[in-house]
């Protein structure tokens, strides 16, 4: 079991600590952000929640274009760009004194980590083979569990002095946390930047298509979106399902939220292990689903109970069926984000599939109070209902973007093959042939030639300007 905790050596291992680097910085700043802005800043609750809310609203809107730029410029050096980006804006909490400075800060700060992360798995996409992708991002998601968690001890170490000094400190780790991150990165291989130019039909006009055109992904994402409500559902929901409808203590959440962050870190990568194409993907979330939807109907139950030990036990049960949940669908998504993504465009499919955790976050809350907290019970079971029919959903709509993914490679396969042809006939006779670049976007390099040494020696020159 503890082998699977330790990436391969390479880029895998290079990425799966960078990821957890960052995230401990992350885990402290988690716990520490709220305390930090309302009693030594001196803002309000409703300013500091406004102020978040406009930061990641702004993430949103810049995500794609930022990914968009990772694919463009190269993702190494952007990733390394916005990570330092990202440890600027947590230096420049420290001097925040008022409303204003702080929305700017959490904007720099919330646009630069969510487009670091996008350039991230542009990267990861680049330097691993596409067979090994899935597995891969579960020792990053690994990793992700677990600088969250060290990064929560952190932070509840500063909670304990609870001085502004103590906060100081807590902001630099932070920032320094995302400068290791960024050279880390930095050490790995380059992956090519893609070309500019655009594959254009017999009448001129540009067939290559951003994310927002490629119908079944952005269906898929949505669909996605709604999955993902399950991230906030343990930190928002049950906190006060647990206080206001059942008879277990409220210190049993600790052990809830300890059994979700361990687990994730010791078996994601195990779990993931049966995901190898859009079939076992499709399989593992709807098994996931009904998983999440087990643990709904325990949550419903145990506001059942008088006795704060059936309570407890059945709350434990749901958590423990929710992370097994939890893990399947995310080995499920991995695999249908990364494989319908057409090559040299993974910066913005992954930013703008990514941005489905976003919006579950900003969402979220309001959703799950509303239907679980007030609703009770019924909530609960329409919520578990939820996650299977929009699993089930999922289904013809990842064929459907298995198709389209087919019959964009074939055709550009026929495009290549008609240029080669084209270029055969002209050195027959003696004509010059068209560049192949001005009509077709050039090929993107295959991991293991961007892993080669002459292909990263080049790779690294064109992504240098970029890593600033």
């Amino acid at each position: 079991m503890f082998k699977d905790l330790i990436p391969p050596a390479g880029p895998p291992r290079g990425l799966a600590l960078a990821q957890l680097v960052c995230r401990l910085g992350d885990g402290a700043y988690n716990i520490c952000a709220a305390l930090f802005f309302t009693r030594v800043v001196g803002l309000s609750p409703i300013q500091m929640g406004l102020g978040m809310t406009i930061g990641w609203s702004a993430a949103l809107v810049l995500s794609v274009p930022l990914g968009h730029a990772a694919d463009r410029m190269g993702p190494r050096g952007t990733s390394v760009t916005l990570f330092g980006c990202a440890a600027l804006s947590l230096l420049s909490f420290i001097f925040v004194s008022s409303f204003i400075p702080f929305v700017i800060a959490s904007c720099a700060y919330a646009v630069s980590q969510r487009g670091g992360s996008a350039a991230e798995q542009a990267l990861l996409a680049g330097l691993v083979p596409a067979d090994q992708v899935t597995r891969v991002r579960a020792y990053v998601q690994s990793s992700y569990n677990a600088g969250m968690t060290i990064g929560a001890g952190l932070g509840g170490l500063v909670l304990l002095f609870d001085t502004r000094g103590a906060y100081y400190a807590a902001f630099v780790v932070n920032s320094l946390a995302f400068v290791l991150a960024a050279y880390i990165l930095y050490r790995l291989p380059a992956v090519p930047p893609v070309p500019a130019s655009e594959t254009r039909d017999a009448d001129g006009k540009s067939t290559s298509k951003s994310v927002f055109r490629d119908a079944p992904y952005v269906v898929l994402s949505v669909l996605n979106t709604v999955l993902l409500l399950y991230v906030p559902l343990i930190a928002v929901a049950l906190p006060l399902w647990i206080t206001k409808h059942t008879e277990a203590p409220i210190s049993l959440l600790s052990v809830m939220l300890m059994l979700n962050t361990v687990v994730v870190a010791l078996f994601q990568v195990r779990v993931s292990e049966g995901v190898k194409d859009l079939v076992s993907a499709t399989r593992y979330l709807l098994l996931g689903s009904f998983l999440l939807a087990g643990a709904c109907v325990a949550f419903a139950f145990s506001g059942s109970w008088d006795s704060a030990w059936s309570a407890g036990i059945l709350l434990v049960v749901a958590a423990g069926l929710m992370v097994v949940g939890e893990m399947m669908q995310a080995a499920g998504e991995w695999e249908v984000s990364f494989g319908l993504a057409p090559k040299g465009k993974t910066g913005q499919y992954q930013a703008f599939f990514g941005n489905g955790i976003t919006v579950a976050e900003m969402l979220g809350p309001l959703i799950l109070t509303g239907l679980v907290v007030y609703w009770g019970a019924p909530g609960w079971i329409l919520l578990g209902g939820l996650f299977v029919a929009v699993s089930a959903a999922m289904a013809p709509v990842i064929r459907w973007g298995g198709r389209v993914r087919d019959e964009r490679e074939r055709a550009a396969r026929t495009e290549t093959e008609a240029q080669a042809e084209a270029g055969a006939e002209a050195s027959a006779t003696g004509s010059p042939a068209a560049s192949p670049a001005a009509t077709t976007e050039s090929p993107t390099v295959s991991p293991a030639a961007a892993a080669s040494p002459a292909a990263t020696a080049s790779a690294a020159d064109a992504d240098a300007p970029a890593a600033g």
